[in-house]
């Protein structure tokens, strides 16, 4: 038997450690070279892993979840052409999925225990066995399949009861409950005592502890102001009206893209990221803009850089493109990095008003809100307006009250008067 070590390789920009988030093959498995074996969690990406030459897995090193240093043993292959039989290898890690179709990177958490007084202890290891055999790729609606990754659930364990075995809404419903699709309920309002303990990994994991740094070490600051957006909602339902092939569709984002370069010339400590550990402040001559986006994983921030070189359809195309990119879980590290000031909208989930969170080491986010129309006083009459409520959050120890409210009142003129945006500043 020849025995081949993959370790983990160093995947640059001193990455120190990746987090197992997918495993794509199990013990036993004749793997061809170039193959797909497992996906891991740097701090922004996620990254493929393949293997350098062909063999049977004799071995794994790691679960979901667990962070590996770089260097360290991941997969053990026997490259002799008989291999070695798949049922002298070592046990699998308790937590690695059954087939490659188990979880899907960016995973957002993987469950670990369910417990229900209720139900027979018994029962319980039947709803975790998987329902079809290793390589069936699970059958569901794309609404199932983002229900089940913001539950933590792989759809390989869940029985579907639809057409050719697809997993229907109510068959995941009933996964939770931990009752069979199509049992019927005597007690409509039944007690409720169930617990599902979810271990928190990958992007989610990634996500929770970079918002607790951000937190924990910025002191935030935030301006929320009444905006009038009429006059751009009258001018961006005009220029979309033409429906132009050669140009996408504009929303109010690419607007505000332009209205930051405008601004972060004579405002340049909020297009800045702070090093606190070194005390350095950093200011850019370039835009480069991060987009909150939500994605079935969970919030990433790709990056529309160089803003300042862009037009407006430019930047409509570019915010569209990358995260396009992050939702389906193809941005590369570039489109996930070096932002210097973050825009973030629900549209029309956005609500009166918010407090976002700086996306460290950022400086200030911006974040428009909700457009409704309502009544309000202009010019001494009373008119039906769309309004809009922009909430901003700024790092308090590098820009003051003072110059963000001056910095998001400069915002507003423009905003509310878009012709300005078109005109050169001298």
């Amino acid at each position: 038997m020849e025995n081949y070590t993959f370790r983990l390789p160093d995947v640059g920009e001193g990455v120190a450690e990746a987090e197992i988030v997918a495993w794509h093959v199990k013990i036993g498995d004749l793997i061809d070279e170039d193959q797909l074996m497992v996906d891991v969690m740097t701090d922004k990406a996620t990254v493929e892993m393949t293997t350098p030459v062909a063999g049977r897995v004799i071995a794994l090193h790691g679960e979901i979840g667990q962070r590996m240093p770089v260097g360290s043993v991941l997969i053990e292959l026997d490259t002799n052409q008989n291999g070695l039989a798949p049922e002298t290898a070592k046990a699998p890690p308790k937590e690695a999925p059954a087939s490659k179709s188990v979880v899907a990177a960016p995973v957002a958490a993987a469950p670990v225990k369910s417990t229900s007084p209720a139900a027979p202890a018994k029962s319980e290891p039947a709803r975790f066995a998987a329902t079809r055999a290793p390589g069936d790729l699970p059958l569901a609606a794309p609404a199932t399949r983002r229900r089940a990754y913001e539950l933590g659930l792989p759809l390989q364990f869940v029985p579907g009861t639809g057409p050719g075995g697809r997993i229907t809404a109510e068959d995941l419903n009933a996964y939770v409950a931990g009752t069979p699709a199509g049992a019927s309920v005597q007690h409509h309002h039944a007690k409720r005592e169930g617990i599902t303990e979810t271990r928190i990994v990958g992007l989610r994991r990634k996500i929770a502890e970079n918002m607790q740094v951000s937190k924990r070490r910025i002191p935030h600051f935030t301006y929320v102001e009444e905006f009038d957006l009429t006059e751009l909602g009258r001018l961006r339902r005009e220029v979309n009206a033409e429906g132009r092939m050669d140009r996408p569709k504009l929303t109010l984002l690419p607007f505000f893209m332009r209205a930051l370069v405008s601004l972060v010339a004579d405002f340049p400590q909020v297009n800045a990221r702070y090093d606190d550990e070194t005390s350095i402040l950093r200011t850019y001559e370039g835009l480069h803009i991060g987009i909150a986006t939500q994605t079935p994983g969970g919030l990433m921030v790709p990056v529309v850089h160089h803003v300042e070189a862009l037009g407006l359809f430019e930047c409509a195309s570019e915010l569209a493109r990358v995260t396009k990119a992050a939702r389906e879980g193809k941005a590369t590290r570039d489109e996930l990095t070096g932002s210097t000031i973050t825009l973030t909208s629900l549209g029309a989930l956005g609500g009166v008003s918010a407090t976002p969170v700086i996306n460290y080491p950022e400086v200030a986010i911006i974040g428009p809100n909700k457009l409704v129309e309502r009544p309000v006083v202009l010019n001494g009459q009373v008119a039906v307006r769309t309004m809009m409520n922009l909430s901003a959050s700024f790092d308090h120890r590098i820009v003051d009250g003072y110059d963000a409210a001056r910095f998001i009142q400069a915002l507003k003129r423009l905003i509310e008067q878009p012709a300005l945006l078109f005109m050169d500043r001298a």
